[in-house]
């Protein structure tokens, strides 16, 4: 299939800006103009060079820690992983039946600015409690060492069905569609790698399970003034601790 009949049946998609700059990134690995236990540039310094912003970057980074190309280790940089050319070997010979690539998270929380106040508003309308965001408050509430792989997955979890979980208190089935959608980027590796080191203090996490109590109570007593300011702050909080620009 020519390229042109790809666009034309809607089977072609561009890469997103943060896979061009992965790619870019696997290729100096497979020259050889990064080595094998070699620190990368720093963000700033891969933002200038690619001439993206560095959310772009933090996503490319994010997307080859996942296949082990590339290993962070804080406050000390990321190193390309030391078995980096055979992963790019086994990695070539996989995508012979190549799958999509997850969902840009800048992109996933750009929707989400625009989508859950709208969402929180239209929930604090029906003013009505739901059990299962309680079950997802008290999961969150009771996570007390994020370090711990099933507490940490957990988290994700609860968080994730947790806004889904707003949409469906609006009583609209549309809106409940489009929240699955969103919901399902928060599910993929990409959002969970970049979510996990950004927030990972347990302090950070009983920050979020607060703002997270602000919104559901909002709703709760039918402010959708509050309700839209608490999960848009909330929404931009996630932002800076995920991909800040």
């Amino acid at each position: 299939m020519g390229k042109a009949q790809a666009i034309l049946d809607g089977s072609f998609q561009p890469k997103q800006i943060y896979e061009q700059v992965a790619e870019r990134i696997r290729a100096d690995i497979r020259s050889g103009r990064i080595m094998a236990d070699e620190r990368l540039p720093s963000e700033r310094e891969l933002s200038s060079r690619f001439r993206v912003g560095r959310p772009a970057v933090r996503e490319a980074i994010g997307a080859l820690q996942n296949q082990g190309l590339v290993i962070t280790r804080r406050n000390a940089g990321t190193y390309v992983s030391s078995d980096a050319m055979q992963r790019l070997s086994m990695t070539a010979a996989a995508s012979a039946g190549v799958t999509d690539a997850d969902v840009s998270p800048g992109a996933t929380l750009d929707l989400r600015r625009i989508l859950e106040p709208a969402i929180a508003r239209r929930a604090a309308q029906r003013a009505k409690p739901d059990a299962l965001a309680e079950h997802y408050l008290a999961q969150m509430a009771s996570i007390t060492d994020i370090d711990d792989p099933e507490q940490c997955a957990l988290w994700n979890d609860s968080d994730r069905l947790f806004h889904r979980q707003l949409a469906v208190m609006t009583g609209d089935p549309l809106l409940v569609k489009v929240a699955d959608v969103v919901a399902s980027t928060m599910d993929q590796p990409l959002w969970k790698r970049l979510k996990d080191d950004g927030i990972y203090e347990a302090h950070r996490v009983q920050l979020y399970v607060s703002e997270h109590r602000l919104i559901y109570e909002a709703i709760v007593c039918g402010d959708a003034d509050a309700a839209a300011m608490y999960v848009e702050q909330h929404v931009k909080r996630v932002g800076r601790d995920v991909v800040p620009r």
